[in-house]
């Protein structure tokens, strides 16, 4: 039998609310690492060998509501005024992020790009001592597996 599994706008809504609120759990705001080196299966696996080449503090709380998309909820990052790493902690090619709350429980993977990635920079070549910037950033949850 196949997977078909379909949420309502109002679950993919209440999910992806959910889970940006998590990156506000504890008393302080959540930050974004960005690494180089393969990204982890999932966000319960430590950080091995890859490299921090930036720790950005998020806005608290980090994301807006989530709002109806086509097929997906949205929420969007508070980047005003833009996120920044003044200095950058290494110098090497971004690969992936990791979110985590100001616990430092892990709560959100993903993907660093330029153009087709969940967290987009206007460049992955991050050289050590210079800023790294996110001007914008989303997060989804489908509304169908």
């Amino acid at each position: 039998m196949a997977v078909n599994t379909t949420l309502s706008n109002a679950v993919a809504i209440a999910a992806c609310d959910a889970i940006v609120d998590l990156i506000d759990g504890g008393a302080g705001a959540g930050k974004l690492a960005i690494y180089s080196g393969a990204q982890p299966a999932n966000p319960d696996i430590a950080v091995g060998v890859q490299v921090k080449l930036a720790e950005i503090t998020l806005n608290d709380p980090a994301f807006g509501a989530a709002v109806d998309g086509t097929g997906k909820a949205t929420a969007t990052a508070d980047v005003a005024p833009a996120l920044t790493d003044s200095s950058a902690d290494a110098t090497g090619t971004a690969a992936w992020f990791r979110v985590v709350d100001s616990n430092d429980l892990a709560v959100i993977d993903g993907s660093v790009g330029t153009a087709t990635a969940d967290l987009i920079l206007n460049t992955v070549s991050i050289v050590s001592g210079a800023a790294v910037t996110i001007s914008s950033w989303t997060f989804s949850m489908p509304e169908t597996s």
